[in-house]
C-alpha cells in the first residue's frame, strides 16, 4: 500500500484576530464538533451539489436563512462553546459569517478543503490558534475526500493541538472504504509521534465525523481490520504493528493494556459517558462522530478532560429525540448529525 501525506504550512483559508478573549467560564473551555450537512454558501464556484446552485433556486435569502439557524442552533448551547470545528461547509466565509452571528468574540478560524471538493472542514475559536496545517492524504495514487486540519490552541495554562477530521464514508462498501480512512488515521498517529518527540507533554485531541463506529471492528464481525480499534485482547493478537489505526480505550488515563507500551491509546467517551449515539441511520444509533482524547488530559496538571456530552436537546433534535437533515427546498431541519460537546477544565493545584 502507498501511502502520501502532504503538509500544507497553512490552511487554505484562515482569518484572525488581534487580541485575546477568554473563556466566559473561568477555569474551562468547551470544545464542540458538528457535522452541519451540506453547508454552502451563496455563490457558485462549479463544485456545488446540484441543489445548491443558483440555477436551481439556492439564493443568498436561504444561505443566511440557514447560517442563522445554524447560529441560533448554537447559541442555544451554554456555556458557549469556545472552540467549535464543523465538517461539511463549503468556505472560510461561512465561519466568518456565523462567527459573526454569535456572541463571544471567534476571532480565530481557519478553513481547509481538497481543490475541487464541494466541501471541507474548518474551525473557529475564541482562543488563539498558534499554528494550523492542512495534511493531504494520497493512498494508492487516490487522494482521500478531505484532509486532516492540525490546530494549535494557545492559552495562557499551555497549549494543546486538535485534529479536524471527516474521515472517508462507507459509500463504496465497507472494507473499500476501510483503506481510505486508515489512512486518515495514519495521519493522526504520525502527527502526534511528531510531536511527542519534542512535546511529550502536550495533549492531543482527533475530532469530528470519522464514518466509524467507536465499536466497528465487532460491528464488522472482526472481519475487518478498522481504523479504530478497542484495546481488546481479541484485536492485540489480530493485528500487528501500529501504522494506521487507533486504539480506543474507556480507561481514564487511556494507556495500552492489551496493545504494547509504545502504542498510543486515545480516550473515546463513547465506552460510558456518551449515550445512543450522535447519528441516526435506519432506526439505529451510530457513534460515528468523535472526541478521541489523549492521556495528558489526565494527568492532574493543565487541561482535564471533564465530560462529554452530545447535544441531544431542542433544536437540534425533533420531538422524536433524532436529528433531521436539513430540507433544501423547505429550509426546515439542521443536520443529520448531533453536535458532541467536550468540557476541559484546568486542574486545581492543592499546593497552591
Amino acid at each position: 500500500m502507498a501511502v502520501a501525506f502532504l503538509a500544507l504550512a497553512c490552511c487554505a483559508a484562515c482569518s484572525e484576530a488581534m487580541g485575546e478573549k477568554a473563556p466566559d467560564n473561568a477555569g474551562t473551555i468547551t470544545l464542540m464538533t458538528w457535522n452541519v450537512n451540506n453547508l454552502f454558501d451563496e455563490k457558485d464556484n462549479g463544485y456545488e451539489y446540484a441543489e445548491f446552485l443558483e440555477s436551481a433556486g439556492w439564493s443568498n435569502e436561504k444561505y443566511l436563512g440557514r447560517v442563522n439557524a445554524v447560529s441560533a442552533a448554537i447559541g442555544n448551547i451554554q456555556p458557549p462553546p469556545d472552540i467549535i470545528m464543523f465538517q461539511e461547509i463549503e468556505s472560510l466565509k461561512i465561519i466568518e459569517d456565523i462567527a459573526a452571528s454569535l456572541r463571544g468574540g471567534y476571532g480565530w478560524s481557519h478553513f481547509s478543503a481538497n481543490p475541487g471538493a464541494a466541501l471541507g472542514l474548518g474551525i473557529m475559536s475564541r482562543l488563539p490558534i498558534s499554528q494550523a496545517m492542512a495534511h493531504s492524504i494520497t493512498i494508492n495514487g487516490v487522494t482521500a475526500p478531505r484532509p486532516v486540519l492540525e490546530a494549535r490552541i494557545k492559552t495562557a495554562e499551555g497549549e494543546f493541538v486538535v485534529f479536524v477530521c471527516h474521515w472517508k464514508s462507507k459509500l463504496g462498501g465497507d472494507e473499500i472504504t476501510e483503506a481510505v480512512r486508515r489512512s486518515s488515521a495514519r495521519v493522526i498517529l504520525r502527527r502526534t509521534r511528531e510531536l511527542w518527540e519534542n512535546e511529550p507533554q502536550i495533549g492531543v485531541i482527533a475530532a469530528g465525523d470519522l464514518n466509524e463506529n467507536h465499536d466497528e471492528f465487532f460491528r464488522q464481525s472482526a472481519k475487518i481490520i478498522s481504523a479504530l480499534l478497542p484495546d481488546d485482547s481479541f484485536c492485540a493478537s489480530a493485528v500487528g504493528e501500529q501504522k494506521d489505526f487507533i486504539v480506543i480505550s474507556g480507561n481514564k488515563p487511556p494507556s495500552p493494556v492489551h496493545f504494547s507500551q509504545e502504542t498510543i491509546v486515545l480516550f473515546s467517551p463513547w465506552y460510558g459517558d456518551l449515550e445512543k449515539g450522535s447519528y441516526y441511520y435506519k432506526r439505529d444509533w451510530e457513534t460515528i462522530d468523535h472526541f478521541l482524547i489523549s492521556g495528558q488530559f489526565f494527568d492532574g496538571a493543565g487541561w482535564e478532560y471533564e465530560k462529554a456530552e452530545t447535544a441531544d436537546f431542542s433544536p437540534f433534535v425533533n420531538s422524536s429525540g433524532v436529528p433531521v437533515s436539513y430540507n433544501v427546498r423547505t429550509g426546515a431541519g439542521l443536520s443529520d448529525h448531533l453536535p458532541l460537546l467536550l468540557t476541559l477544565k484546568m486542574a486545581v493545584n492543592i499546593n497552591e
